[in-house]
């Protein structure tokens, strides 16, 4: 398991070992500044909190890693597969474009997202010296995000899916992830099988999606070999993590950040 924990002051984050040269890290939900319901690390500004809790909490991300909160980049979410090649952030706005990747080859210029259950994908090429970021729920997912940004990585910038290593971080997991039936359609349209994909609960036939394994599957189709699962669930690990799911919608968001 490449993921281990770190702290920094107060705050607690997750890198990949892998990558010791790429500033990163998924931070956990500890550390910031917000109250409950969003305590305390909460990263999301349109879930409720107070905004000046909000820029805090990023100023002390950022700060823990030695990432520039001026040249940080991000996306306004939007549960689709578009990904934006990030050279340097909007003037007179936070975000880039209505995405759910971000890609760049750029020393300094940070990578950002926020997670709440979703999978956080993170992306290096090390050959070529390029990062991405993804948010896949269940419909970046099917709709193929991860495999979106890795044709991005080599189009926009000459990486091979081979060199390409991939995280997938802490999000709501297989055993918590109870899906309608029009997810499991989905899941089938995009993939051509279940197996390995969707469970069925023996006692009422009611279908679980393991965000994990669908990525991963999604990742290798593109042709990526280095592929590693955190297999940390966000459901799960509340007092780690928020979980959107786990605490009814009434919570904060949690960040990944990345920087060359």
């Amino acid at each position: 398991m490449p993921l281990q924990r770190e702290t920094y002051e107060n705050l607690a984050f997750y890198r990949d070992s892998r990558w010791n040269t790429v500033k990163h890290g998924i931070f956990t939900r500890n550390g910031g500044v917000s109250p409950a319901p969003f305590a305390s690390l909460n990263l999301g500004g349109n879930v409720g909190d107070e905004p000046r809790c909000v820029r805090r909490n990023h100023e002390r991300m950022y700060a823990s890693i030695s990432v520039d909160d001026a040249r940080a980049c991000t996306v306004w979410q939007v549960h689709g597969n578009d990904v934006v090649i990030a050279h340097s952030p909007v003037r007179g706005r936070r975000w880039l474009a209505l995405a759910d990747g971000l890609v760049t080859d750029r020393p300094g210029t940070g990578l950002s997202m926020r997670f709440a259950d979703c999978v956080p994908l993170l992306f290096y090429d090390p050959v070529r010296g390029v990062i991405g970021m993804a948010h896949a729920g269940w419909r970046g997912t099917v709709a193929g995000v991860g495999a979106r940004l890795v044709e991005t990585m080599r189009s926009a910038f000459g990486s091979h899916p081979r060199d390409i290593e991939a995280l997938i971080g802490p999000s709501i997991g297989p055993d918590r992830y109870q899906v309608g039936e029009e997810v499991v359609q989905a899941v089938y349209d995009h993939f051509g099988q279940l197996d390995g994909l969707v469970r069925r609960d023996p006692n009422d036939n009611s279908a679980y999606l393991d965000l994990w394994a669908a990525n991963k599957l999604d990742l290798e189709r593109a042709g990526v070999e280095k592929v590693e699962i955190a297999g940390l669930c966000t459901a799960t690990l509340t007092g780690e993590f928020f979980s959107h799911r786990a605490e009814h919608g009434r919570t904060g968001r949690f960040g990944a950040v990345m920087s060359l």
